[in-house]
């Protein structure tokens, strides 16, 4: 008879070391992974404490006296609440919000649209000497604001508008260079088989950007409003250079007022110079937070174009 053996128990091989790596990264990455999280959170709030300071202390010194406004106390020692009552009796500034507001707009709308109307022409069509037209749109960025600042101011005055607010926002009706070349990207990147399509169906090219490009690249007209609505808001040297009467001043151009009014020079209460800085720095946070996600969104989208 033959007798039964038993079979002899297989082995384990040796784990290879990169085995072993493979097993022990992920346990390593679970204890590294809240320090790094710490750590990012940490850098994180300290960022953003070093760019909410300076807010934080305007907030604070204009709730002050005018004897602390400087002493970089965050907390006041004497509230004045009476400050913000002060600025809207002094000057007019609720109407210089409003006339800000509609200057803001004005500017944003037009230059949005123009400038998308221009960057479609760019990347649809296709025609002799486009790219040389579209390096000398471009070439405009390098010419700096005050070289055209007096015969701009000549021709508004030819047009008896020189001392209106048309000045501050007409401009945009020609598009801007920056803003044409950051939608052409976009418009580039769009199938152009869409177009064709709708080419075929009849669509005409109004309808072929209205319906089908603007709503495909609208991360990118809202970054072109956004940003078109902070550069208007703080725009100070063209109302200094155009508006005349106190009635038609925007934001800027009153604060300027107020500064000359009650800081150097005038009554030195900088306290009153501080509230009424606050009160025109609020309406811009609050436009950003509403437009944070579209914001994003659009910047997120124009770095993966590139």
């Amino acid at each position: 008879m033959t007798q039964l053996t038993a079979r002899p128990e297989p082995t384990e091989a040796p784990a290879s070391p990169a085995a072993v790596v493979a097993r022990t990264a992920p346990r390593r990455r679970e204890t590294e992974r809240p320090a790094r999280k710490a750590l990012r959170i940490a850098s994180l709030l300290v960022a953003a404490g070093v760019f909410l300071y300076p807010f934080l202390w305007l907030i604070s010194a204009s709730l002050k006296p005018s004897t602390d406004v400087f002493d970089n106390a965050l907390i006041p020692r004497v509230w004045q609440l009476d400050n913000y009552a002060e600025i809207w009796r002094a000057v007019p500034l609720l109407q210089w919000v409003g006339n800000s507001i509609a200057v803001t707009l004005a500017a944003a709308v037009t230059v949005t649209v123009s400038s998308a109307l221009v960057a479609f022409g760019f990347a649809y069509f296709r025609f002799p000497g486009r790219d040389a037209l579209f390096a000398l749109v471009i070439g405009t960025m390098m010419l700096p604001a005050v070289v055209t600042m007096v015969p701009q101011y000549l021709i508004w005055n030819w047009l008896h508008l020189a001392s209106t607010q048309v000045p501050l926002w007409a401009p945009n009706l020609f598009g801007s260079a920056f803003y044409i070349f950051l939608l052409r990207q976009f418009f580039l990147g769009l199938p152009r088989e869409l177009f064709e399509a709708a080419r075929i169906d009849g669509a005409s090219y109004w309808t072929m950007f209205w319906r089908i490009a603007a709503p495909l690249c609208r991360p990118a007209l809202i970054v072109t409003f956004v940003f078109e609505v902070q550069a208007s808001w703080t725009d100070l040297v063209r109302p200094l250079v155009y508006l005349r009467d106190p009635q038609l001043y925007t934001v800027p151009r009153g604060l300027k007022a107020v500064l000359d009014q009650f800081g150097a020079g005038g009554e030195m209460r900088w306290d009153i110079v501080c509230a009424a800085s606050v009160v025109v720095t609020v309406p811009m946070i609050i436009a950003f937070f509403v437009c944070q996600r579209h914001f994003t969104e659009g910047i997120a989208t124009t770095g993966s174009k590139g």
